[in-house]
């Protein structure tokens, strides 16, 4: 039964919208690689919010609680786009956990330690999503170039914020 919620039959119907097929496929495939480390930056923004502690630890907690926020209603964003592209909106390491470059990890012991793994997580994001940007642009899919352009702006505002924070 929960392979029937998880796999839900997708319609016969093709996306007619001026992109082929393969660049449906592929802009999907490189969007569903996002969700995953999306969501693992939700959780991990999630676990250094409850964890925090220190002279910083305000500030962190309610930076952390902005972030995993706007990245909870992002995977949604992206999740969205994938179905709209023709494809399921894969379960969290669906993608292939090999291909998320953000990790689970959280095993920082010091606020600045968090801080310092999330600026690594949030760059490496930033890099995997100027690729998928310029995929998108390469095939004319404005509608996933938009999207990624806004979620680069959200990643790169959030580390100098977050440098913003350990730097002396």
């Amino acid at each position: 039964m929960s392979q029937a919620v998880l796999k839900p039959k997708l319609s016969t119907e093709k996306p007619d919208t001026g992109l082929t097929a393969d660049a449906r496929k592929q802009i999907a495939e490189q969007l569903s690689a996002i969700l995953t480390d999306t969501y693992f930056l939700v959780i991990k923004s999630h676990v250094y919010h409850w964890n925090v502690v220190g002279p910083l630890f305000r500030s962190v907690h309610l930076l952390t609680e902005e972030h995993y926020k706007d990245l909870f209603a992002a995977a949604d964003d992206i999740a969205e786009r994938i179905r709209a592209l023709g494809f399921h909106a894969p379960i969290v390491d669906a993608a292939g956990p090999d291909k998320a470059v953000v990790s689970l990890n959280t095993t920082a012991r010091t606020t600045h330690d968090m801080i310092a793994d999330l600026i690594d997580d949030h760059e490496a994001a930033i890099r995997k999503m100027r690729d998928a940007a310029e995929t998108a642009e390469g095939h004319d899919d404005f509608v996933s170039h938009d999207l990624l352009v806004a979620r680069l702006a959200f990643h790169e505002k959030a580390v100098w914020m977050l440098r913003a924070l350990i730097t002396e």
